[in-house]
């Protein structure tokens, strides 16, 4: 008995301490969330005072608004769960309710039948018996009655303990279906608001020529950055080939399908600002594509970076082999991590607007080392409508 109760103990310390647990990591994600959303408001902040910091004050704003995406979903995933438990309990209590409705119409007919015998029906019904064996077969025939009378009676007291726990199970899981989706509605307003502030962002900076300029020189600054971390990425040894990689890269020249479903709204090579004058090269194209729509590799490769990289959003870099490299950015989610072998057609995340003030799309490039290649060489369709 005493290790019965040392046993219990224990579990109980158990799953009270993993409750605990798993409360104070949700204690420690909600900080996350906030410190995210705080810091997206001092940054975009200290960006109005400063006029620069631009594209930190875009990748803090899209971070938040990353981890309030997820939260959002998480929110409705409980929201559903919780829908769903209270439409079972519900189920539940109206069988339970439909149970006990057949057992009280059985106890009223037998409640009949007791008013119409009176009070010595069971003993005239006993001793009118034609003779002992009548009246014994009489007496077993009572007996059984009696049980079934017994075995009513506790159906009926079972049945309604039961629907008065569905009933009291359907209330709190009432609440926390009201709970869950009161938080959706929060965390989506939330969402909203932080998408909002960067779309409020875009339109200060498009009426601010001086504000423009800036961030063009930030954006440069940024391409700059990829390109040192392609060139690092090149002078590395190179890795292994993916497997079923089959020819290598180059071969494919003209034959690659296309990342997205979309068609190219900004091509490849020298731009002139029509604004200011000025005139900067894009290493890339950009995709015109639906918020949401898969990404995938257009030949078969590894996964080099996976993750935020600042004026890019969230970014995949694949290695191709031969130094061959390429870039999609702006996406939305990801679906690889670094050291992760793809094959071609294999999704790597999805269309998004991290790390763009110009909505969904996708940032597209090719290159061999830190040479950036025209897409439109090496893609066997370019939709340029």
């Amino acid at each position: 008995m005493r290790r019965a109760v040392a046993l219990g103990l224990v579990a109980s310390l158990l799953l009270g301490g993993a409750a605990r647990a798993a409360g104070e990591d949700r204690e420690q994600e909600l900080e996350r969330l906030r410190r995210a959303i705080q810091e997206s408001r001092e940054r975009v902040a200290d960006y109005e005072r400063q006029q620069r910091g631009l594209l930190e004050a875009v990748e803090a704003l899209d971070q938040s608004a990353a981890y309030l995406a997820s939260e959002v979903a998480l929110a409705k995933r409980s929201a559903q769960l919780a829908r769903t438990r209270l439409a079972r309990i519900e189920a539940e209590a109206a069988d339970l309710a439909a149970r006990l409705g057949r057992t009280q119409q059985a106890m009223r007919v037998r409640a009949v039948a007791l008013y119409q015998a009176g009070d010595l029906g069971t003993l005239r019904l006993l001793f009118t018996a034609g003779g002992l064996r009548e009246f014994l077969t009489r007496v077993r025939a009572l007996r059984v009655l009696l049980r079934h009378d017994a075995q009513l009676l506790a159906r009926h007291r079972s049945e309604s303990e039961a629907l008065a726990r569905a009933e009291t199970s359907a209330r709190e899981q009432a609440r926390v279906r009201s709970d869950a989706e009161q938080k959706l509605r929060e965390r989506s307003l939330e969402f909203e608001a932080e998408l909002g502030e960067k779309r409020s962002l875009a339109s200060r900076l498009h009426a601010d020529r001086t504000r423009e300029r800036a961030a063009l020189v930030e954006l440069e600054k940024a391409a700059r950055a990829l390109e040192e971390t392609l060139a690092n990425l090149g002078a590395e040894p190179q890795p292994p080939r993916a497997p079923n990689a089959g020819a290598g890269f180059a071969a494919l020249k003209g034959r690659l399908g296309s990342p997205v479903h979309g068609r190219v709204a900004q091509a490849f090579g020298r731009v002139v600002d029509a604004d200011f004058g000025t005139q900067t090269f894009r290493s890339g194209v950009v995709f015109d594509a639906a918020l949401g729509s898969s990404v995938q590799a257009i030949a078969p490769g590894l996964v080099r970076f996976a993750g935020w990289f600042r004026g890019y959003g969230r970014l995949v870099i694949l290695d191709h082999g031969d130094r061959y490299f390429t870039v999609s950015g702006h996406l939305g989610g990801l679906a690889v991590d670094v050291g992760d072998p793809v094959a071609a057609g294999e999704e790597i995340g999805t269309v998004g607007d991290t790390g763009s003030l110009s909505g969904a799309r996708l940032y597209f490039e090719i290159r061999q080392g830190s040479q950036a290649l025209d897409p439109g060489d090496w893609l066997a369709t370019v939709d340029s409508g």
